[in-house]
């Protein structure tokens, strides 16, 4: 299924109850100033309700296909090699552009690397075990695509954030009836089947490494104690008693 009709879904009635839950996430992991910079790979043509442009003014939306809202400023680029500096970028967002993107290993390389120390990165996705996302690609598939849809489960993403020192901080579940935040932990296979997407809030690490001096041989030294000289009488003295 390619990510412009995946948009288009969203204007149905269950996309709609979707994009509610999933732009009040993003909302709530917008945790940046105003003045710092925040970078969001894929459109999503609805970017105004999570987040005012007016304010962020280096909110930018890079995207070689379709166009966010119209406030928003447009990159044009490559995912495989983001048009950043390395640590310039204060958060990255990933709203549904990561499960169609063949180079996805890449992709989140990419985004480690321009994000600055301590960086915030959220991600949405689909839930690869949910049985009505997977029929919704095969009805919508286009010609020469793969039958089944190459996304990737909340677990499995999380591991690969934690291969790159990502820390996860929030997850969130989402359906079509309310949503649902935990800790991070993995639900229940049951429970998982009816997830339809989910969002991952994440921070970058950095760990510096504390050089320790090599440790010298302990040569072993004596000590020689110091003779006393005790008198004659205090000697006598102490056999008597």
């Amino acid at each position: 299924m390619h990510r412009k009709v995946l948009l288009e879904w969203f204007a149905t009635s269950k996309g709609q109850i979707l994009q509610q839950q999933e732009a009040a996430f993003l909302q709530r992991s917008i945790t940046v100033s105003c003045k710092q910079i925040v970078v969001q790979i894929g459109a999503l043509g609805w970017e105004n309700d999570f987040i005012d442009c007016s304010l962020y003014q280096q909110f930018y939306v890079m995207d070689d296909e379709q166009d966010p809202w119209y406030k928003s400023k447009v990159l044009r680029g490559t995912t495989v090699a983001l048009p950043f500096k390395s640590e310039s970028v204060d958060m990255v967002i990933l709203p549904h552009s990561l499960e169609f993107d063949r180079h996805k290993h890449q992709v989140l390389r990419e985004v480690e690397r321009i994000l600055k120390p301590e960086g915030k990165l959220t991600i949405l996705s689909f839930n690869p075990w949910n049985i009505y996302i997977n029929l919704q690609y095969m009805k919508r598939r286009e010609k020469h695509t793969p039958w089944i849809p190459g996304l990737v489960s909340r677990t499995r993403l999380e591991d690969w954030l934690r291969l790159l020192n990502f820390e996860v901080e929030l997850a969130a579940g989402f359906n079509f009836d309310a949503t649902r935040i935990n800790s991070g932990h993995a639900e229940g296979r049951g429970q998982e089947l009816r997830v339809a997407a989910y969002g991952i809030k994440a921070i970058k690490r950095c760990y510096h490494l504390i050089p320790l001096t090599p440790i010298r041989e302990y040569q072993q030294k004596f000590a020689m104690a110091k003779l006393i000289n005790i008198p004659l009488e205090q000697r006598q003295y102490d056999k008597d008693s």
